[in-house]
């Protein structure tokens, strides 16, 4: 258990702060141990979450050791200062009271199709900026990846429940179970009065590996397991095909779930794409590991993989001769996932990258005018921070479209 009191101690209040510099979103962490040490912890989570609405959620997720922990002055020559549990402990305190300052009602409406972090992000933003803001979203509660795509041990539910509550106080509407796309369509808000639209669906699609095998029975995918693990009978061996933050996460599921499971994790390189962290808890938690392997194809007792072989960087320049066969009960395929169409199919002039992500300019606007995106749709899979901090950009360019609107009247 980390003592926060003394961890504050420890922080050098460095003139050029190398752990702000460190974050994505650029939070003042000295400011913020500094209010703590005065005994401010109101004053500090305001901060913290004028800056970033997310930050309960990322003092849990975020890979620190990369961002602000890692560039902490401190750690050059031992252990940086712990930030993450300071953050931790300050916005989890003050998330169900913090003041959120929200402008007199503009009486213009926005509408935000998808709750996750850019989704709540936008949702907050604009709201202090006077919108009278829907949030729509295809599931019955809200949260996006965080709830459906990152497991209850790295990231309790109770807190996205606790968001739901503080959207609610300030007066954002929330329409779950709702599918843009579907019944209801963009043009339907835009004929409803919506001024703004902004679009953070996500990316859902699973990343399939094109090799034979895939659709048999014994082959899933790591995002749709995240969703519901209960529902899979998971057998005694288990093969992970991809090594990054979702493969751990698919890992550390199955290994705290009932029964005794083997789990060994298959990367295509020798190293993992996950932060050090995910993949030390993996490893201690019971995970093994094989590097250099190449899935070939799947059979109903497993898959079948080639060695590769790498040059002196890293990179994959060609396989050994010969098959590997692994025997495994099921296999899980983590290997990153993309948009689903539904949006970009059933809405004229909005148009998709070569990917499949939205087409955005830098200041979030897509293809079709008055509708914007953000997140993981617009980026690809990304972090939650990452996700927070374009959303905060854009959030500034839809409200200085629906200004654009009045003056054109």
């Amino acid at each position: 258990m980390i003592h926060v009191i003394e961890e504050a101690g420890r922080c050098l209040q460095c003139r050029k702060p190398l752990c702000r510099t460190g974050c994505p979103i650029s939070t003042d962490i000295p400011g913020m141990i500094k209010l703590l040490k005065e005994n401010k912890v109101k004053e500090a989570g305001k901060m913290l979450f004028s800056n970033n609405p997310l930050s309960v959620v990322c003092s849990l997720v975020c890979d620190h050791q990369k961002q602000c922990e890692g560039h902490c002055v401190l750690s050059r020559r031992g252990e940086g200062v712990h930030i993450s549990s300071i953050e931790n402990y300050i916005s989890d305190a003050c998330l169900d009271t913090v003041e959120i300052d929200s402008a007199q009602s503009n009486g213009n409406m926005i509408a935000v199709i998808g709750a996750g972090p850019a989704g709540i992000t936008i949702a907050i933003e604009m709201r202090k900026m006077g919108y009278d803001v829907t949030i729509f979203d295809s599931r019955d509660k809200i949260g996006g990846v965080m709830r459906y795509g990152i497991p209850e041990f790295r990231l309790p539910k109770s807190i996205l429940d606790r968001y739901k509550i503080r959207l609610s106080e300030i007066g954002i509407h929330i329409r779950p179970n709702t599918t843009i796309g579907g019944a209801l369509v963009i043009d339907d808000l835009l004929r409803d009065g919506y001024k703004a639209i902004f679009i953070g669906t996500g990316v859902w699609r699973p990343k399939k590996l094109s090799i034979p095998g895939e659709s048999l029975g014994n082959v899933h995918y790591a995002i749709d397991f995240l969703v519901n693990p209960d529902s899979y009978d998971l057998g005694k061996k288990i093969a992970i095909i991809g090594a990054g933050n979702t493969a751990m996460d698919v890992a550390r599921t199955i290994l705290r779930s009932p029964g005794r499971h083997e789990v060994t994790i298959y990367a295509r390189r020798n190293a993992c794409d996950a932060a050090v962290e995910e993949k030390e808890y993996a490893m201690l938690e019971g995970a093994a590991f094989e590097y250099c392997m190449k899935p070939v194809r799947i059979e109903k007792d497993g898959p079948v993989f080639v060695r590769t072989i790498l040059d002196d960087e890293g990179h994959i320049i060609g396989e050994e001769d010969g098959e590997i066969r692994v025997e495994a009960d099921n296999v899980f395929i983590a290997i990153s996932q993309g948009p689903k169409s539904k949006l970009v199919d059933t809405t004229e002039g909005l148009k998709p990258s070569r990917n499949g992500l939205l087409l955005t300019d830098e200041k979030g606007q897509t293809t079709h005018p008055g509708i914007f995106a953000a997140g993981d749709v617009v980026l690809g899979a990304r972090t939650v921070v990452e996700a927070v901090n374009y959303a905060k950009k854009v959030a500034l360019s839809m409200d200085e479209y629906v200004r654009s609107l009045s003056r054109q009247v």
